[in-house]
C-alpha cells in the first residue's frame, strides 16, 4: 500500500504526569514519555503543555504568541499594550534542530489587565483575559496566542514530540505537571497552530480520537461566544472545559460526567440519587456531551484529568508511584520513566481519573 493511502485511525499519543505534593521535575521526563510512542504519530505535530514552570511570574498571564512576520507582531503589541501592562517580553528560547523548519516568530509575554481597561469592560478578570485573547486571534492578522494561563505554558510545533521538546529545550524548565501529544491527524492539516495542546487559561487539553459530534459541539459552544479557528476537533475540546468549569461552576468529576455522559439505559440503573445527578447534567449540558472515540488529558491549575469515551476506543493507562502520576497510551510510556509502580490500571469507559495537589485522586 502506497504512503498516504493507509490512515491509522488509532494514532496520536498522548502522555502525562504529575506530582501530587505539586514538588517540580523537570521536562526531561515528559519527552522520554512521549518519545516511546513514535510510531503512533507522524511528524505533522507534537507539543507539551507544562504548569508551575513560571513561578517568578505567576501572578502574571502568560501569553505565548506565533507570529508569522513582524508586521504581525506589531499589530499584537499594540492590541496587548491597550489593553494590559506587559510586565516582560521576550522571544522564547529554541535551539535550532533540523527536524524542525519553517518556525514562526514565537514570543512570551507576562501580563496583567490594565486596571481601567478591566472596569470599563464590566467583566471579571479571567473572562477579560479571554475576550482579548479570541479578539487578537481572530483580528490580528497573523498573530495567534496558544497559550494564555497563570504560571503555565503550552509549547508546540510541526514535527514528531521529541523533536519538539528539543527545539524548545524543554529539559530545562521544571513543573508539578507535563502533558504530552505526538500528533497524527487524519482529517485536519498539520501546521504549527494545530498541534496539541489546545489551551485557554490555566486549560489545556491533549487528545487521542476523533470527535464525531464535531460540529453541533462547535456550534454549540459558539454561541456563548468562543471562537473555533483552529481547523481541528480538539480546539473544542478545550472551550467546552473551560465553559463547563469556569463559567458553569461544574466539578471536574460533574464534567467528565457531562462530555463522557453514560447511555441513558445505564444512567437508569445507577442508584436513585446518583441517577437524578445524572439525568441533570445529561438533560441541561447535552450539547457538550462528546461523542467518538477518544482519550483525553486534561492540565488545570493544580490538578490533572484522564479520560476516554464511553466504549473505550483509546487506549489509556495510569500509574502511580509515590508522589507521582502517570498518564499514557501505553504502558511502556510509563514503564520507562518509573518502572516499579505502586499501582497501574487501564481506566473503565468513561471513567474519569482526577488528580490534584489538595485532594490526591478523585
Amino acid at each position: 500500500m502506497r504512503e498516504g493511502m493507509f490512515r491509522n485511525l488509532s494514532g496520536c499519543a498522548i502522555s502525562g504526569m504529575f506530582s501530587k505534593s505539586g514538588k517540580r521535575f523537570s521536562g526531561k521526563y515528559i519527552i522520554e514519555s512521549i518519545s516511546v510512542m513514535h510510531e503512533r504519530s507522524n511528524g505533522l505535530g507534537g507539543g507539551f503543555a507544562a504548569y508551575g514552570i513560571y513561578p517568578e511570574y505567576k501572578e502574571y498571564y502568560a501569553f505565548h504568541i506565533f507570529y508569522d512576520n513582524k508586521f504581525a507582531k506589531e499589530d499584537c503589541e499594540n492590541f496587548l499594550e491597550e489593553h494590559f501592562d506587559i510586565i516582560n517580553l521576550s522571544k522564547i528560547p529554541t535551539r535550532k534542530i533540523p527536524e524542525i523548519t519553517d518556525e514562526p516568530l514565537i514570543w512570551r509575554y507576562f501580563v496583567t489587565p490594565l486596571p481601567t481597561k478591566l472596569a470599563d469592560s464590566q467583566l471579571d478578570e479571567r473572562e477579560y483575559v479571554v475576550k482579548c485573547v479570541f479578539r487578537i486571534n481572530t483580528s490580528v492578522k497573523d498573530a495567534y496566542i496558544f497559550s494564555s494561563g497563570k504560571n503555565m505554558g503550552i509549547f508546540k510545533a510541526v514535527g514528531f514530540p521529541e523533536d519538539v521538546g528539543r527545539f524548545y529545550c524543554l529539559e530545562e524548565y521544571e513543573g508539578y505537571c507535563f502533558t504530552a501529544h505526538g500528533r497524527y491527524p487524519t482529517n485536519t492539516p498539520g501546521w504549527w497552530g494545530g498541534a496539541h495542546p489546545f489551551g485557554l487559561l490555566d486549560y489545556s487539553v491533549v487528545h487521542n480520537g476523533e470527535i464525531s459530534s464535531y460540529d453541533a459541539n462547535r456550534r454549540a459552544i459558539e454561541m456563548y461566544g468562543y471562537k473555533c479557528t483552529l481547523k481541528t476537533d480538539t480546539e473544542v475540546i478545550a472551550y467546552i472545559i473551560d465553559y463547563l468549569h469556569r463559567k458553569q461552576g461544574l466539578t471536574f468529576k460533574e464534567i467528565c460526567s457531562v462530555i463522557a455522559s453514560p447511555f441513558w439505559s445505564t444512567i437508569e440503573s445507577r442508584p436513585r440519587e446518583e441517577r437524578e445527578e445524572l439525568e441533570y447534567l445529561r438533560s441541561i449540558f447535552d450539547s457538550q456531551l462528546i461523542n467518538g472515540p477518544f482519550s483525553i488529558i486534561v492540565g488545570f491549575e493544580g490538578g490533572i484529568l484522564a479520560l476516554n469515551d464511553r466504549l473505550k476506543f483509546r487506549s489509556m493507562v495510569v500509574g502511580e508511584k509515590d508522589d507521582m502520576v502517570f498518564v499514557a497510551s501505553e504502558e511502556a510510556a510509563i514503564r520507562l520513566i518509573q518502572n516499579d509502580l505502586d499501582r497501574v490500571w487501564a481506566p473503565k469507559g468513561g471513567e474519569g481519573v482526577i488528580f490534584t495537589i489538595e485532594k490526591g485522586i478523585m
